[in-house]
């Protein structure tokens, strides 16, 4: 009965927002929140102490808006959230909240804000041993301190105008399940909790996360899962994985995962109705696919990353004469793994437009698209 009730939910839900995007599309900018990780992170970890940077050379070396010069971005050119935004027609890059240009309310209005930040996680405690990181909780609360800004100048109502048709997107949960699956350290090993129960810990949190933002005033989510972290160039070295296979049981650990985050999703559809939009976002399935079907995209290689230190935790960087780096591929477009850990843009182009106009499998209840164009 409950199934029953639910698929006739989604239903629903389908056609009222056809309704919506054959009637109201067009003549909105594009403003999206971004959270997450290293994946999406576009600079906050320049501004904190933490051993997690990408803020030498030669992160960022195609990307065009910073002449290929370091950014704050793991990869080597745009994240995916750069690349759907470019295409649903945003001009410029939601700016790191730590840099001074995120207080200004215009720029929160009209371009979002990124509080996205490498080595952090779900839970409080991950990323630990990178020393500094932002976690999901600490997103929140900047979040909540730039709605205060924006309530400051354009007044409650505005703002809530803003914040209900503005994205908000979260891809974050890589590093907790890193966090489980690395071999323990002597002096920091704690009794690790059975799988199911770390999983559910993780949903439980995340959705904690997600009411709060509601609270504050979204209303329209995309929340990613985890990709395929068995199939990463690091995963694969700790797990000492010598042939093409990717490590099994950690993508059939994360395949638990992801089912149970996207029926945390379709719950709150339910439990807050058509005035807000929860979206799940697929990235496992978008990312396998081109690990498998690697030449069939283009690529000569989806094993070995493009830039990459010969020892853990193979750190990408070019030495001081900037002559070298530690290895760094010939044609970045041809390889799916940047460094050990992200992917390269040509991967991430390829991504972008599977979330933004895929189908129910890819994402669900609608796409990130007709997320868009939906409004409330």
């Amino acid at each position: 009965m409950f199934e029953k009730k639910m698929e006739f939910s989604k239903s629903y839900v389908v056609m009222v927002i056809v309704f919506f995007i054959n009637f109201f599309h067009g003549g909105f900018c594009f403003t999206t929140f971004v959270f997450g990780d290293s994946l999406v992170d576009a600079g906050n970890n320049d501004y904190i102490f933490t051993l997690s940077k990408a803020d030498s050379p030669p992160y960022g070396i195609d990307f065009k808006p910073s002449g290929g010069q370091p950014t704050g971005r793991f990869t080597n050119g745009r994240t995916i959230s750069d690349i759907i935004g470019e295409y649903l027609g945003a001009k410029s890059f939601p700016p790191p909240f730590l840099a001074p240009i995120s207080t200004q309310s215009d720029t929160i209005i009209y371009k979002g804000i990124n509080y996205a930040s490498g080595a952090s996680g779900i839970l409080d405690e991950t990323g630990l041993l990178f020393l500094g990181r932002i976690s999901l909780r600490e997103q929140v609360k900047n979040f909540e301190e730039s709605r205060n800004a924006m309530v400051k100048v354009k007044g409650e109502n505005e703002t809530m105008e803003v914040l209900k048709n503005s994205i908000f997107s979260l891809t974050v949960g890589s590093n907790d399940i890193i966090n489980y699956i690395q071999p323990s350290i002597p002096f920091l090993q704690t009794n690790k909790p059975s799988p199911s129960d770390y999983l559910d810990h993780m949903i439980s949190n995340l959705t904690v996360h997600l009411k709060r933002l509601h609270a504050l005033g979204a209303r329209k989510f995309v929340v990613v899962g985890v990709g395929p972290l068995g199939c990463i160039p690091f995963v694969r070295a700790i797990h000492f994985v010598t042939n093409e296979k990717c490590l099994e049981e950690v993508n059939q650990l994360i395949e638990t995962y992801n089912f149970r985050l996207n029926g945390a999703v379709d719950q709150l559809n339910l439990e807050f109705g058509l005035s807000t939009m929860f979206i799940y976002a697929n990235s496992y399935a978008v990312f396998t696919k081109i690990i498998v079907n690697y030449r069939q995209y283009g690529f000569v290689n989806a094993k070995q990353p493009c830039c990459v230190g010969y020892f853990p935790p193979f750190i990408c960087y070019k030495d001081q004469n900037q002559s070298s780096s530690s290895f760094l591929c010939e044609d970045r477009s041809k390889y799916v793994f940047w460094d050990a850990y992200h992917p390269t843009e040509a991967a991430n182009i390829i991504i972008a437009k599977e979330l933004l106009d895929g189908d129910e499998t890819i994402t669900s209840p609608i796409n990130i698209r007709q997320l868009y164009a939906y409004r409330l």
